[in-house]
């Protein structure tokens, strides 16, 4: 095994004193500096254009002084610009749907593939999977990185994987029932969407052995985390990856603390920035997430942008890890909604919602023009017990405006539905209908 494919079970490479980390981060770097430069136009393009070349690295804090890559980049350098390997040493493709222009392309080496499997594998242990387990995999399968991700890590750990992917939820639950799974690994807008159909169904999701939850791939609050572990009887953990970085595990949180996500700086560099300012944000301060890659071969990242806004934390981990952790992702700065004058992330008002008494999980915000101003409407649903005369949802209504106004400091509609209105999710959930002209 070479050394930019450290395998999953080396406990040693998870628990690194901070100083051997910082040593191969930067010895990792140079060489991916060295094959962006000489090997993508873009990269060689965009050094020359801001004054740099890669022996200008000689600490981690020179990779300041290189441009930030951003997703407009793989979309203008469309299909395989961006490549430094020949497309026909490439075993895999996958793609973004590009719902907002053309669609953003990654591939893979087979170096790459084995990477991202040990990493997948070295996260879901990290969450509480074992060898031997029964996997549930909801996540979608195809050009999505998700479903493969997740299933070609399990098999590497040793597990038993189910590839349902997503849709046919009522069956889903059936395997669940017979299959006897620990884990599930899903959207955690769809998990909640599979505990909804398992109740209709008569079936008590947290009688059954299903013990962990790998949910990702969508912002989700620490309420919604709550409420999933009530219904399905799990314990859940957030598990973080984008397409253009790698995929899913990228980072991943642990089942000890449950406290953020130990990010694998064995092959990243992770910085947090101000995305107004551009100027890096001290650890522990909310700012944008970039993301250097450091043992990819095919789609070698500098600076990625991620649009993902958190926090970086070096607070030591009980379990042992030693990799810095990413605290939970609020939203991207991209999805930031500006309601009267004031910056509005939708999971912030997922938090106030969650939880509620006589509030089921299940909104959406509806963004429409009101004069000058943008306004917003969050649909919500009234529990399955909750009263539905007229008097009944007018005050639920106003006593959600209140707490949304009250925490999240927006003034916003509120419009209570019937059980069943608000669109279930079969993969990532669509939060917001923008209606805006």
């Amino acid at each position: 095994m070479t050394d930019d494919q450290t395998f999953m079970f080396d406990r040693a490479a998870e628990t690194m004193p901070r100083g051997d980390i910082n040593a191969l981060q930067l010895g990792r770097v140079k060489r991916t500096l060295e094959r962006a430069d000489e090997k993508v136009a873009h990269y060689k393009r965009a050094f020359d254009a801001a004054g740099v070349k890669p022996d200008d690295l000689r600490t981690l804090d020179d990779l300041r002084r290189f441009p930030f890559t951003v997703k407009t980049d793989l979309r203008d350098n469309y299909p395989f610009g961006m490549f430094a390997e020949p497309r026909e040493t490439l075993i895999r493709l996958h793609a973004s749907s590009g719902t907002t222009g053309k669609p953003t392309v990654v591939g893979y080496t087979q170096a790459d593939v084995d990477l991202w499997t040990n990493l997948m594998a070295r996260s879901l242990a990290c969450g509480g999977a074992l060898p031997g387990d029964i996997i549930h995999n909801a996540y979608g399968y195809g050009l999505f990185t998700g479903g493969l991700g997740a299933h070609y890590g399990a098999e590497r750990l040793g597990c038993t994987v189910v590839p349902v992917s997503g849709g046919g939820t009522e069956r889903q639950v059936i395997l669940l029932e017979d299959f006897a799974s620990r884990v599930i690994c899903a959207t955690p807008s769809y998990a909640l969407n599979i505990a909804e159909v398992a109740a209709r169904q008569g079936v008590d999701l947290r009688k059954l052995p299903v013990s962990i939850g790998v949910f990702g791939a969508e912002p989700w609050s620490d309420a919604l985390r709550t409420e999933l572990e009530k219904k399905l009887g799990l314990k859940a953990v957030d598990i973080y990856g984008l397409s253009e970085i790698l995929g899913p595990g990228v980072a991943m949180e642990c089942h000890v603390e449950q406290a953020g996500l130990h990010a694998w700086e064995d092959h990243f560099i992770f910085e947090t920035i101000d995305p107004e300012t551009l100027e890096p944000v001290p650890d522990g301060e909310p700012g944008e997430l970039v993301i250097t890659t450091l043992t990819k071969e095919a789609l070698p990242m500098v600076r990625y942008r991620t649009r993902d806004i958190t926090r970086l934390s070096d607070a030591p981990c009980s379990c042992g890890r030693t990799h810095r952790r990413i605290l939970r992702i609020t939203g991207r700065d991209d999805d930031m909604l500006i309601i009267r004058g004031v910056n509005v992330y939708p999971s912030q008002v997922e938090a106030v919602l969650v939880g509620l008494p006589g509030i089921a999980p299940h909104y959406q915000f509806v963004v429409t023009n009101e004069g000058p101003m943008t306004a917003l409407r969050v649909e919500v649903e009234a529990a399955p017990d909750a009263p539905m005369d007229s008097a009944a949802k007018a005050a639920k209504a106003a006593e959600v405006q209140h707490h949304i106004k009250s925490i999240v400091g927006v003034t916003c509609e509120v419009e209570v539905m019937e059980t069943g209105a608000v669109p279930r999710s079969e993969g990532k959930a669509v939060r917001v209908r923008d209606l805006r002209k």
